[in-house]
């Protein structure tokens, strides 16, 4: 498998996904990535700050994510609890994978991936959010040695549980 940041003309296959996940979300009752959220210029901004990534499986894009090294605002205030580390840090957001390949690990694939990344750069920390009901990703975070830390707010006041993975 390769892992590759996102070029323009992967737009449509990232969106495709992305639609996938926030259908999946709607039929599972959470009320995550709804309300045309992230769209394609969300997408489109990722890759212009060279945030987008994709994960190709046999020349087909079958998972995406936005990886950030340039902190996370949101992430200035947790409450109830604290994160392990205050040194810097990358921030995984908007991971997805093509619904034909749910429960194959890619998820944990692309931790892998960002956990080379930050070890390039000399980053010992990866820290994400997720909705309190999204159990699927709470789970994959887990099994990859995700540490609950408390929990942030969002820009728009949406409440989000954030984890952190100090790398050795």
């Amino acid at each position: 498998m390769e892992f590759r940041k996102t070029d323009i003309m992967d737009i449509n296959q990232v969106m495709n996904i992305i639609k996938q996940a926030q259908t999946y979300f709607k039929n599972q009752g959470i009320d995550q990535w709804q309300n045309n959220y992230p769209n394609t210029e969300t997408i489109r901004k990722d890759i212009e700050n060279n945030y987008s990534y994709v994960l190709i499986k046999e020349h087909n894009i079958v998972a995406t994510a936005a990886i950030s090294f340039d902190g996370e605002k949101t992430y200035n205030n947790i409450y109830d609890g604290q994160w392990i580390t205050n040194e810097d840090y990358a921030v995984i957001h908007r991971i997805a994978v093509d619904s034909n390949y749910k429960g194959s690990g890619l998820s944990s694939e692309i931790i892998k991936n960002v956990e080379m990344l930050c070890l390039n750069r000399g980053i010992h920390s990866i820290k994400v959010d997720t909705h309190e009901e999204n159990l699927s990703m709470q789970k994959m975070l887990k099994k990859n040695e995700f540490e609950y830390c408390g929990i942030i707010y969002l820009e728009d006041g949406s409440k989000r549980i954030a984890f952190e993975k100090k790398l050795d």
